[in-house]
């Protein structure tokens, strides 16, 4: 079967009475309302939420068992309505090995393996309680605590200017910092895809994974990949990111990269694009500028090869960032065609028009087949369609 796989965050902090409070912008991102998002909306299979290390979301996730709304899979995962969830975590890593701080998502296949890891976090970190915290050890030491729990370790968002492998870490390479034979997988992040990765010879032997990292509901799937398996399972996923007896990645869906909110080199200041040899910005002056991923991938370039199965990177915009696409829009959308991937990829014109004006169902055509103009993001800033 094919499978839908996306992954999320839902922030965690304290109150001012040091209890554990979900901190998002919007209230509803809960974990049972991210798993009923994915399952009744999204049409997504698996969704790996990568705050599970936290002790509040592992109690909401025994209530949802306890309350016989979900159960755990004998392959791994919870399985909630139509969606399985992979517990997941984001870590900090910044050791004596890295330049600077790199974030990696760890998997796990039960409830046991990552309620055990979270106790062994306690000793490498100041407050589990927290997402993304800094951990406080070697990278290697992180991967082999994973591997003993029969875990997935990817690094993620791996060229963004902050807190990722190649974006900060690393001066080139990933063995700098990381046991290569221990990484399973590798997230591109918003402002890369396949072609741009690929220039990184590294990289070639390791699954991409397109990951929305959302951080609400909304946000869900704004990336994803189409894998082939038996069924959405921690166990199936692991098999897929190694290729193993025809699992894998059949296709990547991503923004275009030119979206992304650090694609292109600019001033730290007022946003204008610069030359990435530039010492200050021509528009203000400002000597800050953060380099795009576009110029890092240029520096770190190592090979034109391509490689030869790597699954196709199909670009795809979210239809909250087509102007005039509002919530009343959007939930007659999904009323009409159940889920948004429906409205993205599948829906005709013909049948857009009956639902909405057809200036937008013309937009979504468009979007589709990539004929939209689309001003690149960059310093933070999120890329726009004109």
């Amino acid at each position: 079967m094919n499978s839908y796989f996306a992954d999320m965050h839902i922030h965690i902090g304290r109150d001012m009475y040091n209890n554990p409070v979900k901190i998002t912008a919007s209230k509803n991102l809960t974990l049972t309302n991210a798993l009923i998002e994915s399952s009744r909306n999204k049409g997504i299979d698996l969704i790996g939420v990568i705050d599970c290390h936290a002790p509040a979301v592992q109690q909401e996730i025994k209530q949802l068992i306890d309350q016989k709304k979900a159960f755990e899979l004998n392959d791994g995962g919870i399985r909630f309505e139509k969606v399985t969830l992979l517990l997941g975590s984001e870590i900090e890593i910044y050791d004596e090995n890295c330049k600077g701080p790199i974030h990696v998502l760890c998997y796990f296949p039960t409830l046991a393996n990552i309620s055990y890891f979270s106790e062994w976090l306690t000793t490498k970190m100041k407050n589990i309680t927290l997402s993304s915290q800094r951990y406080y050890g070697n990278a290697k030491e992180l991967q082999y605590k994973v591997k003993e729990l029969d875990g997935i370790f990817i690094p993620a968002h791996i060229f963004t200017p902050f807190k990722s492998l190649y974006g900060r870490g690393v001066t080139r390479s990933l063995n700098e910092v990381f046991d290569a034979d221990l990484i399973d997988g590798v997230e591109l992040g918003l402002s890369s895809d396949t072609s741009m990765a690929d220039q990184i010879s590294e990289l070639h032997n390791y699954t991409y994974v397109t990951n929305s990292d959302a951080h609400s509901l909304a946000k869900i799937a704004r990336e994803y990949q189409e894998i082939d398996m038996e069924e959405p399972s921690f166990k199936e996923f692991n098999l897929a990111l190694h290729g193993v007896n025809g699992r894998g990645v059949k296709q990547n869906y991503g923004m275009n990269p030119l979206l992304g909110k650090y694609h292109q080199t600019v001033c730290n200041n007022c946003l204008e694009k610069v030359d990435l040899n530039a010492t200050e910005c021509p528009n203000c002056g400002s000597t800050k500028i953060i380099k795009g991923v576009f110029d890092r991938i240029q520096e770190l370039k190592d090979t034109d090869n391509k490689v030869g199965e790597r699954p196709a990177y199909l670009y795809q915009v979210p239809l909250e960032y087509l102007p005039k696409l509002g919530p009343k829009t959007f939930g007659k959308l999904l009323e009409r065609f159940d889920t948004e991937m429906n409205v993205i990829h599948h829906a005709t014109y013909e049948q857009l028009v009956d639902v909405v004006s057809e200036k937008l169902a013309r937009s979504i055509i468009d979007m589709r087949e990539g004929k939209l103009i689309i001003n690149a993001g960059g310093g933070g800033k999120y890329g726009s369609i004109s």
